[in-house]
């Protein structure tokens, strides 16, 4: 019997309800609503970790970053790790990656901020190469021969950083059709504008040289090369987009007023804001928010989170679009019955949750809940799940569905029995985050571990006397922190020894004793 074809498609920083299926009221995703349509879309899936590298690494490797090791942006997966997608590579799949990978660094510049290195780290080199997406490697015309299989992929394109700032393969290729590339990416040529927001950029690069356009058109060149062959493939399709900064092209960017977008949860609907919100606050009052990086979570005004959302529309918009030609290409090759088609993306940001943007140490479904929808042709009735879910289920789910044998220290389970909507899933998440360097007025670099079941969210924090904990059921926007409220002690001590118990069983197992001792 034939396996199935994958094409799992992923979205960066692209908080589960704005999509169209997900009841987003303004922005309209016809063509990723058609396949919630078609298939189960999971209410309740949750990243692993709500950070780039960490996550994507938990994606590829079915591990919680406590496990795999990239715990922090700035790191790198190791060379060693098992990846699912190796798996199918030895299954006999055709495997590749097109868009952005974020696995290894896409800088090759020191981390900033954090504690010096240690002259000799617990770990010695395994003369693994992690400079893979540097931009060095990008800089000429010729197109650089990324080495594979790389994590399991045989054919790479790809695309680093974000926005119209985007890298890798990509520049590249930019750089040899459109010889004026360089000058338009500057910001000296953004086109007018009378946003005020933070990041928010007028690109003067056409919609047709914009990444997204870049990696449908490679997606879809892939796909029409597919047609006939019996060889099953594994696709995973990347966007960079709608992380900051915010650039969508041409007609994308006024394709959403910000008048029609709303703020449901300003900073004054949280009663007893935690103190990382109110340090973001205490930062724009003072007027030193823009001392801060430009990845650090800061409070915005009304306006500037109405530009914010509207321009990140646009730029989902433009990703619906590349998801339709994207379907069609798979449809007109004659593979769209024997593909399970994935959709899902690595975090979530805050827009405009209590005023503020991007991501941060605070584990708030903002960041943390993010879409997944699985469209199987193999499924009856399309469905909607309320099983609790994490990016660590992917993996074992794909190689379920595919009938390869799973590895060790696989951390997640299949999901195959939720595709009907009955299946309850995870009886509680967990949750981790690690930050490289000190900031949201922390005084160390931010170390979290939280806790999500199907009423209650409790996140701590390394070395800090304040918690979090909220009752979904009573406060679904997590506007009343009960970590020190009197009568919910119990409920307090309860999900702390939960924690403590998925912490556990999150402790690595791989690899096991080869011998008797």
């Amino acid at each position: 019997m034939r396996r199935p074809n994958f094409l799992v498609i992923v979205t960066d920083q692209h908080r589960a309800d704005h999509l169209g299926c997900y009841g987003h009221p303004v922005l309209r995703t016809p063509h990723i609503d058609a396949l919630a349509a078609r298939g189960t879309r999971f209410e309740r899936f949750h990243a692993a970790s709500p950070v780039c590298m960490p996550n994507r690494a938990s994606l590829l490797t079915g591990r919680y970053p406590s496990a795999h090791g990239l715990r922090v942006n700035g790191a790198a997966l190791s060379v060693r790790a098992t990846t699912f997608v190796e798996q199918l590579r030895r299954a006999g799949y055709r495997t590749a990656s097109i868009g952005k990978s974020h696995v290894q660094p896409m800088t090759d510049r020191p981390a900033e901020g954090g504690a010096a290195a240690p002259a000799v780290d617990a770990w010695k080199d395994d003369g693994g190469d992690y400079t893979q997406e540097q931009p060095g490697h990008y800089a000429g015309l010729e197109r650089h021969p990324l080495r594979t299989p790389y994590y399991g992929y045989d054919e790479v394109d790809l695309v680093t950083f974000h926005g119209d700032q985007a890298g890798g393969h990509y520049l590249q290729w930019l750089r040899r059709h459109l010889p004026e590339a360089d000058r338009l990416r500057d910001r000296s040529s953004q086109l007018p504008h009378g946003y005020v927001c933070p990041q928010a950029h007028r690109t003067a690069i056409p919609e047709a040289f914009y990444p997204t356009s870049y990696i449908r058109d490679r997606a879809v060149d892939f796909l029409r090369g597919t047609r006939g062959q019996e060889q099953p493939f594994f696709a995973f399709v990347s966007f960079p987009d709608p992380h900051h900064p915010f650039t969508p092209p041409g007609r994308y960017w006024g394709l959403y007023d910000p008048a029609d977008f709303v703020l449901r949860l300003p900073y004054e609907a949280h009663h007893n804001p935690p103190p990382p919100i109110a340090w973001c606050r205490e930062r724009f009052l003072d007027g030193s928010r823009q001392r801060q990086g430009p990845h650090d979570a800061f409070f915005a005004t009304e306006r500037e989170i109405r530009e914010a959302m509207a321009l990140s529309a646009g730029m989902i918009a433009m990703i619906d679009d590349a998801v339709g030609d994207i379907v069609r290409a798979l449809d007109d090759s004659g593979q769209r019955e024997d593909t399970v088609i994935v959709f899902t993306s690595d975090h979530g940001d805050y827009l405009g949750d209590f005023n503020l943007m991007l991501k941060g140490a605070l584990a708030s479904r903002g960041i943390t809940r993010v879409p997944f929808i699985w469209c199987d042709p193999r499924q009856g009735e399309p469905a909607v799940s309320q099983a609790l879910a994490s990016t660590i289920d992917i993996a074992p789910s794909v190689l379920a569905r595919a009938a390869v044998e799973a590895y060790g220290g696989l951390q997640g389970r299949s999901l195959l029995d939720c595709l009907d909507g009955r299946g309850r899933g995870w009886d509680a998440l967990l949750i981790e985050y690690q930050d490289s360097r000190t900031r949201q007025g922390f005084q160390r670099p931010a170390c979290v571990r939280s806790l999500l079941t199907e009423r209650h969210r409790l996140s701590v924090y390394q070395g800090e006397s304040w918690g979090e904990l909220y009752d979904h059921h009573q406060d679904p926007g997590e506007t009343h922190n009960l970590w020190e409220a009197p009568g919910h002690r119990d409920t307090q001590s309860q999900l702390m020894q939960q924690l403590l118990r998925k912490m556990l069983a999150a402790v690595d197992t791989s690899p096991p004793a080869r011998y008797a001792a």
